[in-house]
């Protein structure tokens, strides 16, 4: 049996196999409203095949988005529009669905990939004033942020909290805090982009307060039936920078609070990241924080391989596979694996005849007839 198609669970949430689509940003939405895109490409991952969907980095507050195109989930309308893509999607597909919750910092004010995605300054079309727990700006020819004070703090979280309750309100399933890839909650965390000198900076204790106070807050506004975690960059690859070993003590006190589950990724803190790419390069870092946390563990990054992606949960190293670039390439991929490996996945009736003939068991449940 494969290990990778057996079913698991995080917090409250079963889920019928291993494979989880990672968030990624499709940079589509109309002043943080989810469009017919949002309904084509997530529809298409829905009936993957895969155990969890995890909706794009989706901003808790208008300033926290990473382009203007970003998804948001801070306004009534932002909320209406993101329910209408969920009602069509869960028509057909009953994949659990997960949401991403960010904020980008001073990554934010961003132009889209495709054109760039270099930052904006603001007073300029599409820019804006960005914040950070420090003004230092990710790279030096960028406009600093504003440090946020307190006030600023205390509004950061409860966007976070509200964006959460609407979440709920989505009927969604669960909730993945964005705490990697250079974005706000990771820029508390790392001393590259933390230099306060309050409470909330020095210290690994004081620069892990503010994400942990977030993970609290969302943790409370939500009930236990929703299940919560977070998604961590466990190296900066910078020296100096955050590592493995704060990415366990930081993970220890996410355990301690209830955390349902964490996502292991890397970087993005710094544009001086020295990263040595190769297939599954961030996979021992899952499983020094799966070891040493003891929570359910996505591991993520340059799984593309059917045997890879099943070694990894049959040797333990993590719980979940989360497959991104590869299923935007061939959304069909967990059928793909599923045949490779022997498994069986869930398909769409619509899709059963596609199975070739010699998988003949691939689709659960599948009866082909033709009168």
């Amino acid at each position: 049996m494969s290990a990778l198609f057996s079913p698991t669970s995080i917090g409250p949430l079963t889920l019928a196999n291993r494979i989880v689509i990672a968030p990624m940003c499709q940079y589509s939405a109309d002043d943080g409203n989810a469009t017919d895109w949002h309904m084509m490409h997530l529809g298409q991952l829905a009936a993957s095949g895969a155990g969890l969907l995890i909706i794009e980095a989706t901003a808790v507050e208008a300033i926290g988005r990473i382009t203007a195109d970003d998804l948001g989930l801070y306004s009534d309308a932002n909320q209406e529009a993101l329910a209408k893509v969920l009602a069509g999607i869960r028509r057909f597909a009953p994949i659990p669905i997960a949401v991403q919750l960010a904020h980008a910092g001073r990554k934010a004010s961003s132009e889209v990939p495709w054109a760039g995605g270099q930052q904006v300054p603001p007073g300029q079309p599409r820019g804006w004033d960005t914040v950070a727990p420090s003004a230092v700006p990710h790279n030096a020819s960028e406009v600093p942020p504003l440090a946020l004070d307190e006030a600023g703090l205390a509004r950061v979280k409860a966007a976070f909290v509200q964006a959460a309750r609407r979440a709920h309100a989505l009927g969604i399933d669960a909730i993945e805090l964005h705490g990697a890839h250079g974005y706000l909650l990771h820029q508390f965390l790392s001393p590259i982009s933390n230099q306060r000198t309050d409470a909330y900076g020095g210290s690994l204790e004081n620069r892990m307060r503010f994400p942990l106070e977030v993970f609290d807050a969302v943790r409370a506004a939500v009930p236990a039936t929703m299940a919560v975690g977070l998604r961590l960059s466990a190296s900066d690859w910078v020296d100096g920078g955050w590592d493995v070993e704060q990415s366990v003590v930081f993970g220890q006190a996410l355990k301690a609070r209830g955390c349902d589950f964490i996502h292991v990724s890397s970087g993005g803190v710094s544009s001086q990241q020295k990263i040595p790419l190769s297939p599954g390069y961030q996979v021992a870092f899952a499983e020094r924080i799966k070891q040493d946390c003891g929570m359910p563990t996505i591991a993520v990054g340059l799984i593309t391989e059917a045997q890879h992606a099943e070694a990894i949960v049959a040797n333990g190293q993590a719980d979940m596979v989360g497959v991104a670039r590869a299923v935007l390439f061939n959304p069909r991929w967990p059928w793909q694996v599923a045949a490779e490996l022997g498994a069986q996945v869930q398909a769409p009736p619509q899709y059963w005849r596609s199975q070739p003939r010699e998988y003949k068991d691939l689709f659960i449940g599948a009866r082909i007839g033709q009168r």
